[in-house]
């Protein structure tokens, strides 16, 4: 029930999406977050800004994993 919920919500926001820029996330953002990593972030066509982040309580930047774990786009 709650995988469902959550690939719904994911569904809705990303799903058929184009993602249309890709940028390592600036220090002054970073430094806004209070974080010492800064992520790859991208936009969506639909204004959304995605990044990966340590855990659900946005404690820090983490790594983006991608192609079953043979590309990952580390934190800098």
């Amino acid at each position: 029930m709650l995988t469902e919920k959550w690939n719904k919500t994911a569904r809705k926001y990303l799903l058929g999406r184009k993602i249309v820029k890709v940028n390592y996330m600036t220090k002054e953002d970073r430094d806004y977050m209070y974080w010492h990593k800064r992520p790859v972030m991208f936009q969506l066509d639909s204004g959304l800004v995605c990044y990966p982040s340590q855990d659900d309580e946005g404690n820090d930047g983490g790594a983006l994993w991608m192609d079953n774990d043979e590309v990952c786009l580390p934190v800098l």
